[in-house]
C-alpha cells in the first residue's frame, strides 16, 4: 500500500512549533500535499539554546553524561574525552548504517521527519535550531530520505531508521539516498540542489536525532488515519448487507442498549437505527422469523468493543508521537540531565498489536455476513452465491469472489497475533535486554491496513449485489437505491461509478462472463484510500466516528 503521490499540488500549510500534533495533521503531512513550516517563537528558540548551552558546559567541565561524554549503550562506561565528543556523535550515524530490506513507504518518512522536528522544538534534547530547520527545509522541498524497512526493535527508539534520516539531512553520508518528486538522488545532489552544506554534529546531537520513537509513531499514526474511515465503511457495508438480509430492527432498539450501556455498543446501535431508516423510537415491524442470527442480532455488542479499542489506540498514538523520547533528557532550568527510558516503544507496539487485532475482528464479521448472504437457507431466499442470471445453469455468481475474501481473512487473523510479547531480544551487550518491537508491530499493521482495504473492496461488491437482488425480488427491478437509506445511497452509487456502471434493470453482476471481477476489485482498491471517492461517500458516518473517538478520549 502506498500513500498518495507527493507530486500533487499543495493547497494547505501546517506549522511545526513544538505543540501537539493530531493524527489528522500528521496524515496530511504524510501524503505530501501540504506545505510544512517552522513556527518557533523566541521563547522556543531560547529554550533550545539553553539546552545546547548545558551540553556545551557538561562537555567542557567533564561531566559524566550518557552518550555525550560516554560511549553508547553497553559501552556507556567508556569515557569520551572533550576533543572527541563531536566525532563520537558523527560516528554514531556511521555504525547505525545497517538498514536492510525494501524501502518503507515514503509517507512514513515524511511523517517521521515532521514528528522528530516537532518534539526537538520542545527544547529538551540539546539540538541546535539549525538542525531542526534543516529537517523542515527537507520536508518543505519534499526531499525525503530513503529508509529501509528492517532495523529497529523499538528498544532505544528507532535507531537505524532515524539514523538514515540523520545521515541524509546532515550530509554525513553523501551517498545516502533521498527521494524528491518521485525520483531518487544521492544526498550530495540534493544538498547541491537546495544550496545546503553538510552539517557536522556537536555533542548530543547525533543521539538526539536517532534516539526516540518518532518513526514507529509515524507509521502508527498513518495506520490509524487509514483504518478509521475503513472501520466506518465496514459499519456502512454491514448496514447494506442487513438491508439485503431483511434484518429485524428489535436488536437495535435503544431499550436493549440502555440495559448494557457500553458507549461503543450504544453508539453502534444508534448508527444502525439511522443507516437502516429505523428511526429513533422502539417500534418494531412484524417478524417473519423469531430472531436473526448472531452476526445481525449481536452486531452492536460485537462492533462496540472495536470502536472503543480504536479510540484507545488513537489516544495512545497521539500521546506517543508528541512525546520527547530521547535520552538523556535535558532540564535546562534545573541545569541537569535525566538519564531515562522514554525511548522504549512499548506503547506503540501494543497499540499496533491491538489495531491489527481489531482489523481482523472487523473482517471476521464481514466474512460471516458474506457467508450468510450466499446461502439461500440463511439469506432469506437470495440466489445461491448471489448469482444474477439464474436462467443460465452454469452461472456461479460471486463464488470465486468469496474464495478471494476467504483468502484474505485468515491472513488478517494471523496478522492479528501480537508480536510485542512473543519475540524477546537481548541486543547490544544485553543493554537493550527488553524491547518494545514497535517498529515491527507498526509495519505489520500497515500491511494489515492494506489487506483490510482489499477485503473492503470484496465486501462492497457483495453488499451492492445483495441489495440489487433483494430489490429485484421486491420491486421487479435491480436499482438497489430503492431499498437503501439516503445515507447509504451515495456509497452504493460510488461503487457503481468506480466500475463505470449505472444501476438499472440488471443487478451489479449478471452473467459471470460479462465482467472480470478482478478489474472491479482493482478499480475499487484505487479509490478506497482515506481521501478516495468510496470513503468520501459516507461523510456523516465518518464525522460521527470522529466525534465518538474524540468523546472517548476526553
Amino acid at each position: 500500500m502506498t500513500c498518495p503521490d507527493s507530486v500533487k499540488p499543495r493547497a494547505l500549510s501546517i506549522t511545526l512549533d513544538g505543540r501537539a500534533l493530531s493524527i489528522a495533521q500528521i496524515s496530511l503531512i504524510a501524503d505530501g500535499r501540504h506545505d510544512v513550516h517552522l513556527g518557533a517563537t523566541e521563547d522556543t528558540k531560547l529554550k533550545i539554546e539553553e539546552s545546547v548551552s548545558l551540553v556545551t558546559r557538561a562537555v567542557a567541565e567533564g561531566w559524566s553524561v550518557y552518550g555525550v561524554t560516554t560511549g553508547f549503550g553497553g559501552m556507556a562506561d567508556v569515557p569520551v574525552p572533550l576533543e572527541l565528543a563531536s566525532a563520537s556523535q558523527n560516528n554514531l550515524l556511521s555504525f547505525l548504517a545497517t538498514g536492510a530490506g525494501n524501502q518503507i513507504d515514503i509517507c512514513h518518512t515524511r511523517a517521521a521527519v515532521a514528528l522528530r522536528a516537532n518534539v526537538l522544538l520542545q527544547g529538551c534534547s540539546g539540538v541546535r535550531f539549525e538542525l531542526i530547520q534543516r529537517m523542515v527545509d527537507f520536508l518543505s522541498h519534499d526531499a525525503i530520505p530513503v529508509v529501509c524497512e528492517l532495523g529497529s526493535i523499538g528498544a532505544s527508539g528507532d535507531l537505524v531508521p532515524l539514523a538514515a534520516v540523520a545521515r541524509a539531512i546532515t550530509g554525513h553520508d553523501l551517498a545516502a539516498k533521498v527521494q524528491q518528486n518521485g525520483k531518487t538522488y544521492r544526498c550530495s545532489e540534493i544538498l547541491r540542489r537546495l544550496n545546503m552544506d553538510p552539517i557536522e554534529l556537536e555533542p548530543k546531537e547525533g543521539l538526539a536525532l536517532v534516539n526516540g520513537t518518532s518513526f514507529s509513531a509515524a507509521v502508527a499514526a498513518n495506520c490509524v488515519a487509514q483504518t478509521e474511515p475503513l472501520i466506518a465503511a465496514a459499519l456502512a457495508v454491514n448496514a447494506m448487507m442487513m438491508t439485503a438480509l431483511n434484518a429485524q430492527p428489535e436488536p437495535f432498539s435503544s431499550f436493549v442498549h440502555r440495559l448494557k450501556p457500553h458507549p461503543g455498543q450504544i453508539w453502534t446501535a444508534n448508527q444502525l437505527q439511522r443507516l437502516l431508516n429505523l428511526g429513533l423510537g422502539d417500534d418494531t415491524t412484524v417478524a417473519q422469523r423469531v430472531q436473526d442470527r448472531y452476526s445481525i442480532r449481536c452486531f452492536p455488542q460485537y462492533f462496540g468493543p472495536i470502536v472503543e479499542s480504536l479510540a484507545r489506540i488513537q489516544q495512545t498514538v497521539e500521546t506517543e508521537m508528541n512525546a520527547v523520547s530521547d535520552n538523556p533528557l535535558i532540564a535546562s532550568e534545573e541545569g541537569r540531565f535525566y538519564q531515562s527510558g522514554n525511548f522504549l516503544g512499548q506503547y506503540v507496539g501494543i497499540a499496533m498489536d491491538d489495531l491489527r487485532k481489531i482489523i481482523g475482528l472487523t473482517v471476521k464479521h464481514l466474512d460471516v455476513q458474506i457467508a450468510t448472504l450466499v446461502a439461500p437457507e440463511f439469506s432469506q431466499g437470495l440466489p445461491p452465491s448471489l448469482r444474477g442470471n439464474e436462467a443460465t445453469v452454469y452461472n456461479m455468481g460471486l463464488k470465486g469472489l468469496q474464495i478471494t475474501g476467504n483468502s484474505i481473512q485468515p491472513l488478517l487473523a494471523w496478522y492479528g497475533n501480537p508480536i510485542v510479547d512473543h519475540f524477546p531480544t537481548h541486543a547490544e551487550q544485553f543493554n537493550q535486554n527488553i524491547n518494545g518491537l514497535s517498529w515491527s508491530s507498526a509495519n505489520m499493521a500497515w500491511k494489515s491496513v492494506e489487506l483490510f482495504q482489499h477485503y473492503m473492496c470484496v465486501s462492497l461488491i457483495f453488499a451492492v449485489q445483495a441489495v440489487d437482488l433483494r430489490c429485484l425480488q421486491k420491486h421487479g427491478h435491480a436499482d438497489g437505491r430503492r431499498l437503501l437509506s439516503d445515507e447509504l445511497t451515495p456509497l452504493y452509487e460510488a461503487v457503481y461509478r468506480c466500475v463505470e456502471k449505472t444501476p438499472g434493470r440488471s443487478p451489479f453482476v449478471f452473467d459471470d462472463r460479462d465482467q472480470a471481477l478482478q478489474n472491479y476489485l482493482a478499480n475499487l482498491f484505487s479509490a478506497i484510500g482515506a481521501h478516495g471517492p468510496v470513503l468520501q461517500a459516507i461523510p456523516r458516518l465518518r464525522s460521527e466516528m470522529v466525534g465518538f473517538l474524540s468523546a472517548q478520549n476526553k
